[in-house]
């Protein structure tokens, strides 16, 4: 009988531990949940900071190109200058999205993985449960038929 009391003590423990493992999976995936949304608030401040610098810059050279005498609205040259450094900054804000965006699916599927290895583990969990019943019960029936009378040996 201790064999079966044994082998429901080990089948509860097998439980509760795929359980903690389901539920440290379920933090874990929380945190990176949590470094995903951190990730997507450092990308806008990149980008922010990246156009206050275009921004300044901005001034700062029609500053000096107006000191210089030139005429920043009808300068051809001035204006081309004008575009393609918007065009630089438009790229620039364009990787920024990008790596976030890229960043952002790698924190996702990382999260999915991470909740799926605490389901599977809870699975597993209950599948050793049951292995170590079915154990416990085939070693107390081997010992129980191995100590139980045997008829027809006897003398009358």
């Amino acid at each position: 009988m201790l064999q079966l009391i044994a082998a429901g003590i080990g089948a509860v423990g097998q439980i509760a531990a795929g359980r903690a493992q389901q539920q440290a999976s379920q933090l874990n995936a929380f945190n990176i949940k949590t470094d995903k949304q951190l990730n997507e608030v450092q990308a806008m401040q990149q980008a922010r900071a990246r156009k206050e610098e275009y921004d300044l810059a901005t001034s700062a050279n029609v500053a000096a190109f107006s000191a210089a005498g030139r005429d920043v609205g009808a300068d051809r040259s001035v204006q081309a200058f004008f575009e393609k450094q918007e065009e630089l900054v438009g790229q620039d804000l364009g990787r920024i999205a990008r790596q976030q965006s890229i960043e952002s699916m790698k924190s996702e599927m990382a999260a999915m993985a991470e909740r799926r290895r605490g389901r599977n583990a809870y699975t597993a969990s209950l599948f050793n449960a049951a292995g170590t019943i079915g154990q416990g019960i085939y070693q107390y029936q081997t010992t129980r038929a191995s100590i139980a009378p045997r008829g027809g040996g006897g003398s009358k």
